[in-house]
């Protein structure tokens, strides 16, 4: 058994759960949330698994989870949603700009920096983005998720410049690929398990200062 540890902010289904299976499988220890009970984590309950309950927009949640400082050797947000299904900036209500914001790039990014005293130095903190919010990249459409994403990455380095990196602790905002997920759906190239072994990789394998990039190591452009 690794004496290393990780909180996986968001796994009760999809990437989040495979997430918290591969890292049990590499023999870490294993912090994972959900917002309502998930018979699928419930079922790897073990030894290693310790499971929370988490909602990433609601900082009441998450403020006193019993970490102490420098317990973590990783934490990693993972939470999103699609938003509305219009996708539209022209439709848009400020209902629905707010639901996409605040659970894609604020949410997650007020929860990292509330639980980044657990994570020690030189460890790693990690962000579930997406490529679709390359600015670079970007072909347009699905407005309201780009720009939230988008968001969640300028966030983040935000948090690697003046949080994260005066402690030497690794910012990665990762993009899974195209998983067959209920949000990527059946005609996705990726299983889960592919993408997770990919991130896990990733984390497993950073050091120091800020990346954006995807499940095989390869840097995406801002």
């Amino acid at each position: 058994m690794s004496d290393k540890s990780i909180f996986i902010f968001g796994a009760s289904r999809g990437l989040g759960l495979g997430l918290a299976k591969e890292f049990l499988a590499r023999g870490w220890n294993v912090v994972a949330s959900e917002r309502s009970t998930s018979d699928d984590l419930h079922a790897l309950e073990c030894e290693a698994l310790r499971i929370v309950t988490a909602d990433v927009t609601d900082p009441a949640s998450y403020a006193d989870l019993g970490f102490g400082n420098g317990e973590l050797d990783a934490l990693f947000v993972n939470a999103g949603i699609s938003g509305a299904r219009h996708q539209s900036s022209e439709q848009a209500t400020a209902d629905e700009v707010a639901e996409v914001m605040m659970t894609n790039a604020f949410g997650p990014v007020r929860a990292a920096k509330t639980l980044l005293p657990a994570v020690k130095d030189g460890g790693t903190l990690g962000f579930m983005t997406s490529l679709m919010g390359s600015i670079a990249d970007s072909s347009g459409g699905y407005e309201l998720y780009r720009s939230s994403k988008a968001a969640l990455n300028m966030l983040a380095k935000g948090v690697a410049e003046q949080d994260a990196g005066p402690r030497n602790i690794a910012t990665l905002a990762l993009h899974p690929g195209w998983v067959k997920t209920d949000m990527g759906g059946p005609q996705a190239p990726l299983t889960i398990e592919e993408s997770v072994s990919g991130l896990a990789d990733v984390i497993e394998n950073a050091s120091g200062g800020f990346r954006y990039a995807d499940y095989k190591g390869e840097d995406i452009p801002f």
